[in-house]
């Protein structure tokens, strides 16, 4: 389907095959911001296109008549399949279906926390449709350097027997599940062990109370890419949801100030 959403509460859905159906919100550019690339929002683990920041950057994009899509990974929100099912890999794959069928020309892309991730591995697969890479506490290669590196002997037991560990959440009292499939299927989709070049502006948004993703995993995305034009700002007291009214602020101004900048 490729209509403007009828009724904001009911999302569209793209069907990819029968049992792959991605749902989504979509607002095409108006006149006063066709010349401008859209906008297409890529969520974090587990998230859903109903969030804070998903909203804003809709409402946001819908005042300067620029076109926006977000939408959910298969097993996320509104979307087909099972969450357990799924893997980085996957999940690329949904955000690469979904910018390819659902926008037209170069976008500008915002990732959070595994959408940032999402984002560089689009961005390393169809450069050609990238006019910029916004990320939100972005979490490259978590998987790999954050779960496996901080299970214990215990737990990478469990994950190699049983196929699964659970992990308490900070964000909800069911407990997360971290599948085998999901960290050795992550090694096939690392972006910070080989040269990673980005040609199109990037901007990075980091609190520095963050413990899920914390600051020097930016530090370290910023000195690994190739980018001619990559910033970083640091927001003193945000946490990772990046959703006060002075990081959603912070937020609209870096886009805004992209396009001043003439850089997309």
């Amino acid at each position: 389907m490729l209509e403007d959403d009828a009724d904001m509460n009911a999302p569209d859905l793209l069907e990819i095959s029968p049992d792959r159906r991605l749902a989504y919100h979509r607002s095409h550019a108006r006149a006063t911001g066709k010349d401008a690339p859209g906008v297409v929002f890529l969520g974090g683990f587990r998230s859903d296109m109903t969030g804070t920041k998903a909203t804003f950057l809709e409402d946001w994009a819908r005042e300067r008549g620029r076109a926006f899509l977000r939408f959910d990974y298969r097993g996320h929100g509104a979307s087909s399949g099972d969450f357990l099912d799924g893997a980085i890999g996957d999940w690329a794959d949904d955000a690469a279906e979904a910018v390819m069928r659902l926008t037209e020309g170069p976008q500008v892309l915002v990732g959070s926390s595994m959408g940032g991730w999402i984002a560089l591995l689009l961005a390393r697969r169809m450069p050609e449709r990238v006019a910029a890479l916004v990320g939100i506490a972005a979490a490259p290669d978590f998987t790999e350097d954050s779960m496996w590196a901080g299970f214990d002997a215990a737990q990478r037991e469990a994950l190699a027997r049983n196929g699964r560990v659970e992990l308490p959440s900070d964000y909800s009292d069911e407990p997360y599940v971290i599948t085998r499939r999901l960290i050795e299927e992550g090694r096939q989709q690392l972006v910070l062990r080989a040269p990673l070049v980005l040609p199109f502006p990037l901007r990075l948004l980091q609190g520095t109370a963050d413990t899920d993703v914390p600051p020097e995993v930016a530090l370290r995305l910023l000195d690994h890419v190739d980018c001619a034009d990559a910033q970083l700002t640091l927001v003193k007291g945000a946490d990772h949801r990046f959703s006060e009214p002075r990081e959603l602020a912070l937020l609209a101004a870096t886009l805004d100030a992209l396009d001043v900048a003439g850089g997309v």
